[in-house]
């Protein structure tokens, strides 16, 4: 699911806010409960639910554990 940031333009008030793809934005500020939100553009933020993608998921012999490892390249 992603999540949203949105501005207000009465209060100024700024939120992030979880919500399916198919939802619509939100219209009224939680802090001022004007009708005046705007739907920011920003990096996309996602949260990922339940099991499942692991850093093993799809590595294979010894790249299962590439996070815990130091670069071996040396700079001269």
């Amino acid at each position: 699911m992603p999540i949203y940031e949105y501005q207000c333009n009465a209060c100024e008030h700024q939120f992030e806010q979880l919500q399916k793809l198919s939802d619509e934005p939100l219209k009224t500020c939680p802090s001022c409960e004007k009708d005046e939100l705007k739907k920011l553009i920003s990096a996309g933020g996602f949260r990922f639910k339940g099991d499942g993608w692991y850093e093993t998921d799809f590595k294979t012999g010894s790249k299962k554990n590439i996070a815990g490892e130091s670069s071996s390249s040396s700079s001269d």
